[in-house]
């Protein structure tokens, strides 16, 4: 069992294989450039899985797979059987932007993937435009389409900003509930990355638009989830996740692992220490003692929990969110 100084079991780990986007969201990475990460400093799905055991072995039990964009990242179906093979109950789980799932959802499901949490910020193919920069919203309805038609458990995240798809709030709760699927309202997380003339919409600002058509009540809080979920009438479930809430850190059971090996003990703080040179060198010891460590500097809480107005300068598409 993995403990951090804190008292909190650390049974999750998210894997960013690159850091490499399709898209450039407003609120991660507009202005970045096209480009990557040499691939000499990128750890092979090899190397990244020695680490991987070492977690799995300590305890952990739920993985997700992140970028960037993680289906960019080639063969990503062979890390996904990889991890499967090795322990098949661990809860596996993918973040995306659903833009190539069409092409890959039946094959990860194949290997051993449960889960995928898609983005879909807008209904509108002009919205939709404006917030990637690209002409994507028919492609990710079919991710959507391709991944339940494949049997992956699919949830979508929606990051609400004002003037830009603020008005639709209704509309995607009841695209979600109409798919069977569960929607999560993401509160836009501030950072150096993304752009500045963004605002996003608070959470009493959500429940106050989707109150004027529906009754709702809030669900007890699971422990382990970052998000606050609230039940209609007829039993669909919505989630709010707001990272600036009190809760957000205090049952954190979170580490990240980038592309280039370095174990991140909180998305918030800019600390990091690698494991690249230890997993090419095979010193699974010394990749070992480098968990232990990030346990023990892994914060109570993030910079936010002081100030709302504090912004990570850390990169998103580094790290999965």
């Amino acid at each position: 069992m993995l403990l951090d100084q804190h008292g909190r079991v650390v049974n999750y780990l998210r894997i960013s294989v690159t850091e490499r986007c399709n898209f450039r969201c407003l609120y991660c990475m507009p202005e970045k450039p096209f480009s990557w990460v040499p691939k000499e400093n990128l750890l092979t799905f090899e190397e990244l899985f020695k680490f991987v055991k070492i977690t799995i072995d300590e305890g952990v039990n739920k993985i997700r797979i992140t970028g960037g964009e993680p289906t960019l990242r080639g063969d990503l179906s062979t890390f996904i059987k990889m991890i499967h093979d090795y322990k098949p109950d661990v809860d596996l789980a993918l973040t995306t932007n659903g833009y190539l799932m069409p092409l890959y959802a039946k094959e990860y499901k194949e290997v051993g993937l449960k889960r995928i949490n898609m983005s879909l910020d807008s209904l509108k193919p002009d919205v939709v435009n404006k917030i990637a920069k690209k002409d994507v919203f028919s492609e990710i309805i079919k991710g959507i389409e391709a991944s339940i038609e494949a049997g992956l458990r699919v949830k979508l995240n929606t990051v609400p900003m004002k003037g830009i798809n603020d008005g639709e709030i209704i509309d995607l709760l009841e695209f979600a509930k109409s798919k069977k699927i569960p929607l999560r309202f993401i509160k836009y997380m501030e950072n150096q990355h993304a752009d500045s003339s963004l605002k996003g919409v608070q959470s009493d600002e959500i429940l106050e638009v989707i109150s004027k058509k529906y009754n709702f009540k809030k669900v007890e809080k699971d422990n382990n989830s970052p998000a606050q979920y609230y039940e209609l009438e007829d039993g669909y479930q919505f989630g709010i996740i707001e990272p600036h809430k009190d809760d957000f850190c205090k049952t954190c059971n979170r580490l990240r692992l980038t592309a280039e090996g370095f174990v991140i003990p909180c998305l918030y703080f800019d600390e990091a220490m690698s494991i690249r040179e230890h997993v090419r060198a095979g010193d699974i010891d010394a990749a070992a003692n480098v968990l232990k460590e990030i346990l023990r500097n892994k914060p109570e809480k993030n910079r936010w929990a002081n100030s709302e107005n504090e912004s990570s300068s850390r990169a998103f598409y580094e790290t999965g969110g």
